[in-house]
This record gives C-alpha cells, structure tokens and sequence, in this order.
C-alpha cells in the first residue's frame, strides 16, 4: 500500500528555517529517524519510508510554495495514488505555535500552497496536517511573519510537535485518517 506524504515549504537554504517550511522539516525529521536520504526528481526532493507494510514516499515540492499543486497532481498520477492516501502537511497561522490538527478535507483558508493543490487536482478532498506556527505579526506583515524564522524558544516548543507530527503521519498510514484524527486532535 503506497502514500504521498508532502510536507510544503519553499526549496532553498534561504527558507530552510522559516515558519513556512514547517512541512519541509516534518519531512527532514521523518527521513533522518528513518535513516533516508532525499533525492532530487521531477518536480521534488523525495525519499521513501516503510512504515508496517507501507510505503510512504515522501514528496519536498521544489516548485515554491504557491504552484505545490503541479508537484502533488504529477506524483498522484506517476505513482497511481488516489486522494485517500495523500497527507499533506502546512503551515497555519490560524492555529497556536506547535498546535497540530488533522482534517480529512477542507478548505485552503488563505494557505497558497493548499490552493494551488485543491486547483490541480479539482478538489479539496484530501488529508493535512496543519501545523501551527502562530500570527504574531501586525496587520499586512504576513507574508513576512510566514517567512521568518522561529526564535530560540519558539525552536524548543515546536521540536516535539515535529517528533508528534511523524507519529501522526505513521498513524495516518496504518490506522486512516479518521481513527488518526479521534487519537490525536486536541492533544
């Protein structure tokens, strides 16, 4: 049984660290306690996983956040992967720093990268992991809070939800994402 696992972010050492790329190091702690490299292919940066019979391939669109859509749709249909069996996972400021939620569908709510997926593949019906990252920011400095960095303590309070959030993502292939979200949704 196979799933794309794709954590958002933009590609380059510039954003490496930024609150946007919250997916991207999701990913990076998965593929590290797995003992995997990333690899560049069409479109991404993958490695693949197995996880109790399961293949997770594991998808870094290098495309930049706002066209994450084109990587998802190529992968989906190279790979023969329905809907059900992608998680994407993003950045959301309308959560609290370090706050997870799993949603089987749902709207973009402002996020770019979810946009441009829903428009590729015409629809919203497929899992995320939001991942909060906190809106401390003044009016019209968005973009800007998006692509900071997280402060020392900020760095030390997301350090265990990104161990959390690979639990979930091995949840996600085993269980479903409905057992998944019952388990972990308001821990």
């Amino acid at each position: 049984m196979k799933f794309l696992i794709i954590g958002l972010g933009n590609p380059g050492n510039k954003y490496l660290k930024t609150r946007h790329n919250i997916g991207f190091r999701v990913l990076d702690q998965m593929a590290g306690l797995n003992q995997v490299n990333f690899y560049s292919d069409k479109y991404v940066d993958r490695a693949d996983v197995s996880y109790k019979g399961r293949k997770l391939i594991l998808l870094k669109p290098n495309t930049f956040m706002n066209l994450s859509g084109q990587a998802v749709s190529y992968w989906m249909k190279k790979e023969k992967v329905n809907k059900e069996k992608i998680l994407v996972i993003s950045d959301d400021i309308s959560l609290p720093l370090a706050k997870l939620r799993l949603r089987k569908n749902g709207s973009h709510a402002g996020h770019n990268g979810l946009l441009d997926i829903q428009n590729c593949i015409g629809d919203n019906k497929f899992s995320r992991l939001r991942f909060g990252i906190g809106n401390d920011f003044n009016k019209g400095q968005q973009a800007n809070y998006v692509l900071s960095e997280f402060s020392s303590t900020e760095e030390q309070e997301i350090s265990t939800s990104i161990d959390l959030a690979v639990t979930i993502i091995e949840a996600f292939s085993f269980h479903g994402v409905e057992r998944t979200m019952s388990e972990f949704n308001g821990k």
